[in-house]
């Protein structure tokens, strides 16, 4: 084994005098403008994730990148176009994740969940990178949500996985449909890519110059071009369930009828056979039923599909897996089309005004204990002005605002005002949290009440 050659020492880094540092092409920031959006789709996806029985699961942005190629595919577009690797300054070949699942596998095996009860069922909200032409809902860093169920091989399992992202993009208001078809198992695989490759070696000069390539290395990757001449093709090639095998055809017909049973909508699709190697039997994705305000080739917003192949390509015994994962930022897209709005922030329970340093020094006592009991206090301490200060708690839409003045301070009392009525009582300082908790849970109880008659929530 060769040494590890020793890399050259780090050039300091000198900014240009005036010149403002610019985002790298294809990134993009988050701002605080924009969460809102994003906090209305990691909840739901939470939410769901928690009533399917689901736990988290983060793993790193870096991996080693042979393991990528292992699971995606050599002869696939990302590993030989679209990802980001490098060698470390220790010599290792790396890679930032283009995908989620591979590392999932990774994680499940190396800390041993095969020993758990299956199946395990992991989610994660994570980022991922590709180098692709970036565009409108695609860039080079993406964050994507995604499920994975391993250890059950079950039809019905893939009818849940299916439903759970129907029911994610349909309770956030996005109508959608599921594309779906069959890989089959490995004898399905080895029939059909022989059938295919015969139909488009007589077709091979209508073919773009990519897919000249893939009829070689990969003719399942035609499937999924992106080019007009090539998808006309497409529509006219042999389809995979005509060449399932019994065992193959049983586990898709057993998988629709589930999908029936929970009246999830889907439509038999041929072309569907995603763009990685590793899956098998059951592939799909997400598209939009609409076309509302967004560009039609941004209309498949999540997919995936069955790896039963892959904890075993890892090194494990055989293990039947599924997931699949959504694209955050075109379901983003998506919600701003359709003109859902995320709701307003959650209000304060009350807010604490101060006049003075002493003041300041007392109410940031307050604030703490406060904060201890649960009660969502604000405020805005640096401001010396009362009028500035009220007007900040009307802006956060606060019920009630403690007042601690030079009178209240000299007098051991503080003032607790209604922001709606205008009406101010002066209460014992040594009493404010307990009068604070009384009427916080006070105008809990109002709203439930008004919400048990028929009311909406008021958020």
């Amino acid at each position: 084994m060769l040494p590890k050659k020793t890399p050259p020492p780090e050039e300091p880094f000198v900014p240009k005098k005036g010149k403002t540092p610019m985002l790298v092409r294809g990134m993009k920031d988050i701002l605080p403008v924009d969460w809102p959006w994003w906090n209305l789709v990691i909840d739901r996806v939470i939410s769901v994730a928690r009533d399917f029985g689901f736990e988290r699961v983060e793993t790193p942005i870096l991996e080693e990148n042979a393991m990528f190629v292992r699971s995606v595919g050599k002869d696939t577009d990302i590993v030989e176009k679209e990802m980001f690797a490098f060698t470390d300054r220790g010599g290792d070949l790396v890679a930032m994740r283009p995908e989620g699942t591979a590392g999932v596998v990774r994680a499940y095996l190396e800390h041993g969940m095969l020993a758990m009860p299956q199946p395990v069922k992991l989610f994660y909200i994570s980022s991922m990178f590709r180098y692709d032409r970036p565009q409108s809902g695609r860039y080079r860093q993406f964050w994507q949500f995604g499920f994975e169920v391993l250890g059950d091989g079950h039809p019905v399992v893939d009818a849940e996985i299916i439903a759970i992202g129907a029911t994610i993009y349909q309770e956030l208001g996005i109508p959608v449909r599921v594309q779906v078809n069959s890989v089959g198992d490995a004898a399905s695989r080895t029939a059909y890519v022989k059938v295919l490759t015969d139909y488009f070696k007589t077709r091979k000069n209508r073919l773009c110059e990519d897919c000249k390539k893939r009829l070689v290395k990969n003719p399942l990757r035609i499937l999924d071009c992106k080019e007009q001449d090539c998808q006309l093709l497409a529509q006219d090639a042999p389809q995979f369930v005509d060449h399932l095998s019994e065992a193959a055809k049983d586990h898709f017909v057993k998988v629709l009828e589930h999908l029936d049973d929970m009246d999830v909508p889907y439509d038999l699709n041929p072309r569907i056979v995603r763009g990685l190697d590793y899956y098998t039997h059951t592939a799909f994705e997400y598209t939009v039923a609409d076309d509302i305000g967004v560009e039609k080739q941004q209309s498949a917003i999540g997919g995936g599909g069955r790896y039963d192949g892959l904890v075993e390509l890892f090194g494990g015994r055989p293990t039947p897996a599924i997931g699949f994962a959504g694209g955050i930022e075109r379901t983003i897209m998506q919600l701003k089309a359709r003109g859902i709005q995320p709701s307003a922030p959650g209000r304060p329970d009350v807010f604490l005004a101060q006049l003075g340093d002493t003041a300041r020094r007392k109410s940031l006592k307050l604030f703490r204990e406060l904060r201890k009991l649960n009660i969502r206090a604000a405020a805005t301490f640096s401001k010396t002005s009362i009028k500035a200060q009220l007007e900040a708690a009307n802006r956060l839409r606060a019920p009630f605002t403690l007042i601690l003045g030079q009178k209240e301070l000299v007098d051991g009392t503080i003032l607790i005002r209604d922001m709606e009525s205008g009406i101010q009582e002066i209460v014992d300082f040594g009493k404010a949290v307990g009068e604070v908790q009384k009427r916080v849970l006070k105008a809990a109880n109002d709203a439930q009440l008004t919400n048990g008659n028929g009311s909406m929530p008021t958020v």
